[in-house]
């Protein structure tokens, strides 16, 4: 029986880790295509832009993960049914639960560590990814001069080139317009040649101009235009700005997808907390906003009355002192709006700061539970149809992922816009693809023929031949 066990993990576990890694290639090149206009011409190094991709794949596993137990699980008891193998294990008298229990216990190791990576390694990956997609977006292009464009990449420097040797290096017909002191166009500098390099540290690009001319417009009236010629002359120009600049993690760590469980709780019981004393305070605050309208100054009325008593107290006065009381209480009610409205906006965000911290909460575990019910779908499926292989199952397995991903994302939208609860709307694909995995689960073990297409050929026979029969009793 070991050695059957043994058999078994081992025919699971190739085309499990062959899928897991596919599938997260896959989506791998998908994140590269999305952010691949935030990478191009900023003259990154290749270590930065795999620091970045593998990040993006720490934080793609639980999409990869899932697909990987679906996937390998068809593949491997479609191939044990294939090859009749299936049919021998059966026939000694072992039913199909028998035969998964060790690839169960397998996915159930694996639901822990999908579980343990969630909740230590994910927070800690989407920490680095966010931090360092932070600064590649915030980087500026890599110096590049093309011929007869004006560069302005340089702060406080614009340069035109005529024309560049093909070694980069040699110019002609150099313009370069010195804004660094913020008065405009009245700091030029011409040369009919040229020639640029980076220093040795690559800080700096140094300019060395030759036969040349520079014009500067002054705010003196005695001379008001001065214009020197030069032979030579060295500018250098400050590339630090052209280097990535790593921002403090601090600024992320308390966003709530680099949390893990323990940190969650603690920050939506902050978040309650806070909620629950603001709306408290509020009626506090419009009452103290509120101030008193004397009606006459003389007599000393006060508007705290009832609506009888206010209109005889309003006919106490002269016309424009009545005027001047209803403005005074139409500018407290605008501003009164005006506040509780921005209460309101304020409320919504805690609420909304609050179901993000509880879908992420509800995350770490929806992602191992998805991997045994997927592995409940994918191998009764597998034992069913009967086909090994990258073909047929292939093709199942991404309806039940599409199934899968879709319902996820839909429960999660509607969980984010407060239409669902999170708990709700995390778990409602777990709720949509348990019945199946049970139904598949029984229709495997009960060797329902649910995918053979000669079942059906032959119901649909039997349809047929009963309306032709109803059909020739009625014409006779």
């Amino acid at each position: 029986m070991k050695k059957l066990h043994a058999l078994l993990i081992k025919s699971y576990f190739g085309p499990f880790i062959l899928t897991f890694f596919i599938t997260l290639f896959i989506f791998v090149m998908q994140f590269l295509w999305k952010y691949i206009d935030e990478l191009v011409g900023k003259g990154l190094e290749w270590y930065l832009v795999a620091e970045l991709l593998f990040y993006a794949s720490a934080n793609l596993v639980p999409m990869a993960l899932p697909l990987a137990v679906l996937l390998a699980s068809i593949m491997t008891f479609g191939s044990f049914g294939e090859h009749y193998e299936l049919v021998a294990m059966k026939s000694s008298g072992m039913s199909l639960i028998r035969i998964m229990y060790p690839l169960l216990l397998f996915t159930c190791c694996v639901s822990l560590g999908a579980f343990l990576f969630t909740n230590h390694v994910w927070p800690k990956a989407n920490l680095e990814f966010a931090s360092l997609l932070y600064d590649i977006r915030h980087k500026k292009p890599s110096f590049d001069i093309q011929p007869g464009i004006y560069y302005k990449g340089l702060d406080g420097f614009v340069i035109r080139v005529g024309e560049k040797d093909k070694d980069g290096q040699g110019l002609k017909d150099v313009l370069i317009y010195d804004h660094s002191k913020r008065d405009g166009n009245k700091h030029v500098i011409r040369a009919k040649s040229g020639n640029m390099k980076m220093s040795d540290d690559e800080n700096y690009l140094i300019f060395t101009l030759y036969d040349g001319y520079r014009y500067e417009e002054s705010t003196g009236n005695n001379y008001p235009h001065i214009g020197t010629t030069f032979g030579e002359q060295i500018m250098r120009f400050d590339l630090s700005g052209f280097q990535i600049q790593r921002t403090d993690k601090d600024i992320f760590k308390d966003n709530y997808q680099m949390l893990n469980l323990s940190q969650l709780e603690s920050a939506m019981d902050t978040l309650k907390t806070q909620l629950e004393e603001r709306r408290e305070d509020f009626g506090g605050l419009l009452i103290k906003r509120t101030n008193p309208i004397r009606l006459d100054s003389a007599k000393d009325y006060i508007v705290d009355v009832s609506d009888s008593a206010k209109l005889v107290a309003y006919a106490k006065f002269k016309k424009d002192k009545g005027v001047d009381v209803i403005e005074t209480a139409m500018s407290q009610i605008r501003g009164n709006k005006t506040f509780a409205f921005g209460k309101s906006e304020m409320f919504s965000s805690n609420e909304r700061s609050i179901r993000r911290h509880e879908i992420e909460w509800h995350r770490k575990f929806t992602l191992s539970i998805a991997c045994i019910i997927l592995f409940f779908i994918g191998a009764p499926l597998g034992a069913i149809i009967r086909k090994g292989g990258l073909g047929l199952p292939v093709v199942i397995s991404v309806l039940f992922f599409v199934v899968f991903h879709i319902t996820s994302i839909t429960g999660e939208k509607l969980a984010k816009q407060g239409e669902m609860l999170p708990t709700t709307g995390m778990w409602m694909a777990t709720v949509v693809l348990l019945p199946i995995g049970i139904f598949l689960t029984y229709k495997a073990t009960t060797d329902s023929g649910l995918l053979d297409m000669d079942t059906y050929t032959k119901s649909i026979r039997k349809i047929t031949q009963f309306f032709r029969g109803f059909a020739t009793k009625g014409g006779a």
